[in-house]
This record gives C-alpha cells, sequence and structure tokens, in this order.
C-alpha cells in the first residue's frame, strides 16, 4: 500500500481560506505517496487523530513564524503570521517525532522545525541579514537563483552526490542559530543554512528551497521527494 503523507496547509488570510499548491501534491504523488491535505484543527485530539492516519508528514511554505515560538518579540519587518497554523503545526510535529514517522519541510517547514524544536530566525533577511545573494527571486520559481554547498557526510550529499546544488529561493526568514537537535546539510554562499536534519532519526530533512516547483525538470529534486517517500515506506514495513 501507498504512504500516506499528511500535508500541512496553507492559508489566505485576505481570503479567509485554505489553499494548497498542487506542485507540493504532486511531487508526492509521482514519487508514490498518497498526499492528504490537513484541515486547521484546535483540539489537540483531534489532531492526533488524524496524525495517526498518516505515515508521515510535509511541512510546507507559507507565512512567516510566528516569533512567540521561539522566544522573540515582532520586529517591524516581521511578516503576515498565522498563529493557528503554527499551534497545529507544533502538535502534529511533536507526535511525528514521539512515533519517529518521517518528517520533511519546505521553505517555511525548515524555518518552522527549527523553531518549533529550541533555534530561532531572523525575522526578515534584507534588514538583518543584507546580502547580494538572491533569496527572494521572481517568478517564474521553476528556475535556480544560486547555488547552496552540500556538506560531505550528511545524507543529502548521500541522496544526490554532488558537492554543489542550483537552487530556486523565495523566502523572507532564515535559520539564525540551529537547535542543537539538528544538522547542517547544505549552506548558501552568503552563510544561510539551506538544509538540514535530525541525526539518528529515521528521516528528518528539511530545505530552505523550493524542490516541489523543480521536481519535474530538476532529477536532484525528484531525488529528494524519492527519499522522502522510500523512507515512508520503510517505516510502515
Amino acid at each position: 500500500m501507498k504512504p500516506i503523507v499528511g500535508v500541512m496547509p496553507l492559508w489566505d488570510q485576505q481570503k479567509n481560506s485554505l489553499w494548497m499548491l498542487p506542485d507540493y501534491l504532486e511531487a508526492l504523488r509521482e514519487s508514490g505517496a498518497v498526499p492528504v491535505v490537513f484541515p486547521f484543527l484546535e483540539e489537540k485530539a483531534d489532531i492526533l487523530r488524524l496524525t495517526a492516519l498518516c505515515d508521515g508528514f510535509l511541512f510546507t511554505g507559507g507565512q512567516d513564524v510566528t516569533p512567540a515560538l521561539y522566544h522573540e518579540e515582532a520586529v517591524g519587518e516581521l511578516g503576515e503570521c498565522c498563529e493557528k497554523r503554527d499551534r497545529m503545526e507544533r502538535i502534529v510535529l511533536a507526535e511525528a517525532l514521539a512515533e519517529k514517522k518521517p518528517v520533511f519541510g519546505i521553505c517555511r517547514g525548515l524555518q518552522f522545525i527549527n523553531a518549533a524544536l529550541g533555534g530561532s530566525l531572523y525575522q526578515d533577511l534584507p534588514s538583518m541579514y543584507p546580502s547580494a545573494v538572491c533569496h527572494s527571486q521572481a517568478a517564474p520559481y521553476d528556475a535556480p537563483s544560486h547555488a547552496v554547498t552540500v556538506l560531505k557526510d550528511t545524507p543529502l550529499y548521500g541522496c544526490i552526490e554532488k558537492e554543489s546544488l542550483k537552487v530556486n529561493s523565495c523566502h523572507h526568514q532564515a535559520i539564525k542559530t540551529l537547535t542543537p537537535g539538528l544538522q547542517t546539510m547544505a549552506v548558501s554562499p552568503d552563510g544561510l543554512i539551506e538544509a538540514v536534519y535530525k541525526p539518528g532519526y529515521p528521516f528528518l530533512w528539511a530545505v530552505q528551497w523550493h524542490p516541489e516547483f523543480l521536481f519535474q525538470t530538476d532529477e536532484d529534486s525528484r531525488k529528494l521527494f524519492k527519499a522522502f517517500v522510500q523512507a515512508l515506506s520503510s517505516a510502515a514495513d
């Protein structure tokens, strides 16, 4: 049976509406998984009932992470946040880790996982980490904007077998302090952390770029999703 992936929903504040980019779902489906988009749930018992049905979880992109999650006050340049999403995702992540279920984070997903596990974030990259590297490219998003250095002796290097990887980039925040529970797998030319993993865990990877946009044309992006789905299948056996 194909593994089921719980996909964290995107939120449109203006329309007061959940939504989802089909690229996430197609990448999972074509990699051999069944994606299920979560609704917003507030009762912990309801969230746990839904997580019990899933073999793993994809933490997607979206709004800025609420600074209170990493014990900071908001700065003026902070973007739109969704506290309801943060609360639900914190419960989902904790349950996933307790059950040792595979987790994959993308963009905001990387930032959220780091913050939820004790790290901190740059709330606004342009003002807090000025750089010549383009971290917020304009459309189209299925083209790379800069390269990242992949660290040897990491799962990412084992997956793609390359020391340099061209990636797209569209993010307002980034990891400032990496939580001790995670380790770096890739860095950008200006020193920002671009990918992390949790050592000793079946599968917890997160990347700052958007492989779902690159999936149809980039073999390395396909390898990331395939590694995640393979971990799901192994965990289910």
